[in-house]
């Protein structure tokens, strides 16, 4: 089963309405501050509390920051999280939810990102919102994001750069192809961080999914709507196997598969670059040889990531290799259940990895590197180390000899 969150927008989104539902799924406020912390962002307090919004009870969270008025670039919030203590998930996401939303405000006013200066959004207030979104669904476990079509509001909006339009022009390049409506309510109710975290991390709009729901929790807005609650409901719960799966157990999950075709660059680089891609979280990196244009020989680059590394991902292999684009798409992928034993052996220690199809072992291997490291002490051949631990894990699990 794969663990997954649907976001209910009703009442349309923004990042203080997201924060309050996933602190009211059960998130500990003490551990979400905790978090936070690791951010090196100046004072700010979080402010938590049960509020009622038309017979609905809700968590209306208030980030406290003492009236700062700064304004940020991307590079400045890049910086921020990068140098934080944060998890290499969370940071990931985050910096892909700042990257999005400078990208959409670069092209509503015709400059660069680097020249983006995002006010409002720069601000403690929303580089929490948008950090504690990604803090909460990892504390959650959540591997996908899904969310109902947004309502907007309709309506004129002040900001930064005067009076707006609803949606906010930001909040409408955020929102192409994401399906939106209006229900005539007044007031903006999809907010530019709001949109930017959901469009930003959502797999998938549309109607409830087939889901087995664990936990309900409810994020407050700021305001009373007329006609109904101003909430944001979230359900926590693991999605249904898609029909004609078989008897199939093994996780369901998606990744990102971001490709490159090079033919000017030293190979030595590979190898170095291969080390840097693993260590920040990707499952897989390979090359393979093609034939490029011109008749030149040229080398094929793939790395399979998850989704929310695509931009780290693409940033390191422009600055580490020599090409000047990468294309990226989704793949689903199931995996066998995963787990690691130590075998002991008369020479040493030994872990082994194997996984498992409905509760039964189907493969297993010695880790290569320990058997390396206990032939190399005892000068003995590697083949003698990895037969002799297939034998002990066989005995183990009384499997049948081969």
């Amino acid at each position: 089963m794969t663990k997954a969150i649907y976001f209910d927008c009703f009442s349309g989104a923004s990042g203080d309405m997201i924060l309050g539902a996933l602190l009211d799924l059960g998130i500990s406020v003490a551990t979400l501050k905790s978090e936070l912390a690791k951010l090196k962002v100046g004072n700010f307090t979080l402010a938590a509390e049960k509020t009622v919004k038309r017979n609905i009870s809700a968590t209306q969270l208030e980030v406290r920051t003492g009236h700062e008025h700064v304004c940020r670039n991307i590079l400045d919030i890049e910086k921020i999280i990068q140098e934080s203590e944060l998890s290499p998930g969370v940071k990931a996401q985050a910096t892909r939810i700042f990257s999005r939303l400078g990208e959409a405000e670069a092209k509503v006013h015709g400059t660069s990102l680097e020249k983006v200066h995002f006010h409002e959004v720069g601000a403690v207030d929303a580089i929490v919102d948008i950090v504690g979104a990604c803090i909460g669904l990892e504390l959650l476990g959540v591997a996908q994001v899904l969310a109902s079509p947004l309502n907007l509001g309709k309506g004129l909006v002040h900001g930064s750069h005067g009076i707006l339009p609803i949606p906010a022009p930001a909040t409408a390049e955020l929102l192409q192809a994401v399906p939106v409506y209006s229900n005539e309510a007044e007031g903006e109710l999809v907010t530019p961080t709001g949109a930017a975290i959901l469009s930003t991390l959502c797999r998938q709009f549309g109607d409830f999914p087939p889901m087995k729901i664990q936990r309900i929790g409810y994020g407050a807005g700021t305001r009373d709507l007329p006609d109904r609650p101003n909430v944001l409901r979230v359900f926590l719960g693991e999605l249904a196997e898609p029909a004609g799966q078989g008897k199939l157990t093994g996780p369901v999950d998606s990744v990102i598969v971001i490709e490159a075709n090079i033919d000017d660059m030293n190979p030595q680089i590979f190898g170095p670059l291969q080390e840097k891609i693993l260590e920040l979280g990707a499952v897989d990196f390979y090359t393979c040889p093609v034939q490029m244009k011109k008749n030149r020989p040229g080398t094929l680059l793939s790395v399979v990531a998850p989704i929310e590394l695509l931009e780290t991902l693409s940033r390191v292999l422009f600055e580490e290799t020599t090409t000047i684009g990468v294309r990226y798409y989704e793949a689903g992928r199931r995996v066998l259940e995963r787990q690691v034993e130590q075998i002991e052996i008369e020479w040493g220690s030994v872990s082994v990895k194997l996984s498992k199809l409905d509760g039964k072992i189907v493969n297993f291997a010695p880790e290569f590197d320990d058997c390396q490291r206990l032939a190399m002490k005892e000068g003995v051949p590697v083949k003698w180390i990895q037969a002799r631990v297939t034998q002990q894990f066989m005995n183990r699990h009384g499997l049948p000899k081969v």
